[in-house]
């Protein structure tokens, strides 16, 4: 099976995300789109993220209608911080009948030469490119890039967790079994 791997710390999942994996789904041949919560991003403060848990089970709220799309707890099992080239062969190793592909904006594309063992990355697995403004590809750095003009919504997971904080609402911007989830849960607050 083709399948596009989506890292993110999807602190939470929003509308954007899942638009994002739709598109991929629908636009490549990517059979499925797993969302890789990541635990822990070395290139992010851990400070404001949820317990990956909590994240993990809004994933799973958010995608359990599409049989396309499934959230994944691989990086919970890994050393951290977690660093994708780690993810991917691990992954390569325990299912080994899948193609893996990454999924990423043009904005982690950029940074790509700052990733652990960038090169192996970019020599072994495809990787699926969304444009996002102002984030210009100039370079390839020799990887099987696939680009997509996929849907942008300007929404971030910040933004989203200001809301909350300011008890805004976050109706449409996340699934409504996930603004549930974290109404009742108080997450954010």
């Amino acid at each position: 099976m083709k399948v596009g791997l989506y890292f993110g710390s999807f602190n939470p999942i929003h509308i954007g995300h899942l638009i994002i994996a739709s598109y991929v789904a629908n636009h490549t041949n990517m059979q499925q789109v797993w969302f890789v919560v990541s635990p822990q991003n070395p290139l992010k403060p851990s400070s404001v993220l949820l317990n990956e848990y909590h994240r993990l089970h809004l994933v799973h709220l958010a995608v359990e209608e599409d049989l396309r799309l499934k959230a994944s707890d691989v990086e919970f099992k890994l050393p951290r911080p977690s660093y994708t080239i780690d993810t991917l062969t691990y992954l390569q190793e325990k299912y080994p009948q899948h193609e893996f592909s990454v999924i990423m904006g043009s904005d982690s594309f950029q940074n790509l030469p700052r990733w652990k063992n960038f090169e192996l990355l970019v020599k072994n697995y495809p990787i699926i490119v969304y444009k996002r403004k102002a984030f210009t590809i100039t370079d390839t750095f020799g990887a099987n890039v696939v680009i997509l003009e996929a849907p942008m919504l300007d929404i971030s997971a910040t933004e989203i967790r200001e809301n909350i904080k300011s008890g805004k609402t976050i109706r449409y911007l996340v699934p409504e079994k996930v603004r549930e989830e974290i109404e009742q849960n108080s997450y954010y607050k």
